[in-house]
């Protein structure tokens, strides 16, 4: 008798765990997949093309508000969660939702859905959303490129338009972002390789994936998201942590399994965080994870024109998920705005348009600047229009990417990047060099 599950996801880890376990297996059947924390990605299919010989008609993606009835109708026997940077107390809350309805409730470990690679895989993961991930994998591979290393990147999952479209995505120009329609979220993760001029893979089979990225790459960078973790083995696990959100290394799902698999921990953000935070922080590695390498680091921001700022009634746009399920409450364009001696920090919540309304009365700890939300086309025009309505001189973009490649506003905008920079001893250099020695790389 096949067993039927249910698999909780967010149009990720979901689809991953589905293709590397659950697809032509013959002793499951996934009955539906539901699907949260991302704007209109429910009501959709898991397409036959990807669904694989057991599932000629794909798979339903219902909204998760409906799992308990989804339970009863298809008389579920387990529900497995694969979604990511959510309390652990949130995870009990739906393992109890699950069981309350007669299922078994599970959580899919690295035994059985990370994939291994014929090349080395350097992973960064996180403890949360925004705790800067993207500027650590960037070092990561400025720092293998210039050893003289062939180095692609392959990013978590973003695959919230045409699945089979999104299957396996090469990214090496801007025009690989137009051809595939990507969304600002996904612009955030690919702009900054591109402008390097590396080569990143995403998409949603990342068993395609692998392979193709084998074919040029000598080292392969997992850039892992929210605070997932790896989908590839990794032969070196970098996890960055957060102190200006001290405690959530311990008490996030599966950020604190990053931690504990941790061979490398960076603490960010030591340049603005209290020192008190610092110390807890470092105090947590050493308790569950004392054999980790520990990385001091700062992540100081580089402002366009910060003489622009001064004076002004500034709109400060901040990246989306660090603030929405990243908890967040203020980020890069805040700290330069302030920094720069803005007049004002213009609240957008009465000019918000749509969706933009929508993250407002959702997410209600953001205030005092935008989330640079953009998840699909309608979205995008509701962030322009919300832009475009509020009165202010100035905007401060602390987004990754160039804003003016997506919206026409009518506002000038200044740029706010940041990058990764140690303190002390080790370095990430030293870190990989001792790494590549040791697999008789260097």
């Amino acid at each position: 008798m096949k067993k039927k599950v249910i698999i909780m996801g967010a149009a990720g880890r979901d689809f991953h765990n589905f293709n590397t376990y659950f697809r032509d297996n013959e002793n499951y059947e996934v009955v539906a997949f539901t699907a949260t924390q991302i704007p209109n990605i429910e009501n959709r299919r898991y397409p036959p093309e990807l669904a694989g010989k057991l599932y000629p008609e794909g798979i339903p993606i219902y909204p998760e508000e409906e799992l308990p009835e989804l339970i009863k109708k298809y008389d579920v026997d387990e529900v497995v969660f694969a979604y990511s940077d959510v309390s652990h107390e949130y995870v009990m809350h739906k393992a109890s939702i699950a069981n309350a309805s007669g299922a078994d409730f599970k959580l899919m470990g690295p035994k059985t859905t990370m994939l291994k690679s014929k090349k080395p895989v350097i992973a960064v993961t996180a403890v949360r959303t925004g705790c800067g991930k993207s500027q650590t994998s960037r070092k990561v591979f400025r720092i293998l490129r210039d050893m003289g290393f062939k180095v692609v990147s392959i990013r978590h999952p973003m695959p919230y338009g045409d699945l089979v479209k999104q299957k396996a995505q090469r990214f090496a120009s801007y025009e690989d972002l137009d051809r595939y329609d990507c969304t600002i979220e996904e612009r955030e993760e690919y702009e900054p390789y591109i402008d390097m001029g590396g080569v990143v893979y995403a998409g949603v089979d990342y068993g395609e994936i692998l392979k193709q990225a084998e074919q040029e790459a000598d080292i392969i960078i997992w850039d892992g998201g929210n605070n997932d973790i790896p989908f590839y083995k990794p032969d070196l696990h970098i996890v960055v942590v957060d102190p200006h959100r001290p405690g959530h290394e311990i008490k996030y799902h599966p950020g604190e399994t990053n931690l504990r698999m941790a061979h490398v921990v960076i603490i960010n953000k030591e340049e603005t965080a209290d020192k008190a935070n610092i110390d807890l922080v470092r105090k947590h590695i050493m308790e569950i994870n004392p054999d980790a390498v520990v990385i001091d680091a700062a992540s100081p921001l580089f402002v366009d024109h910060p003489e622009r700022i001064r004076g002004k009634r500034v709109l400060a746009i901040e990246d989306g998920p660090t603030l929405t399920h990243g908890e967040m409450t203020y980020g890069a364009a805040v700290i330069a705005a302030m920094k720069y001696g803005a007049a004002e920090l213009v609240d957008a919540r009465d000019y918000a348009v749509g969706s933009i309304v929508d993250t407002y009365k959702k997410y209600p700890h953001i205030h005092n600047y935008l989330p640079a939300m953009g998840y699909g086309k309608q979205q995008i025009k509701d962030l322009e229009a919300t832009i475009n309505n509020t009165p202010c001189d100035l905007v401060v973009s602390g987004t990754p990417i160039d804003l003016n490649r997506v919206v026409k506003v009518n506002k000038p905008i200044v740029r706010v990047r940041y990058e990764l920079d140690e303190i002390g001893k080790p370095t990430l250099k030293d870190v990989l060099e001792d790494f590549l020695k040791k697999k008789g790389l260097l």
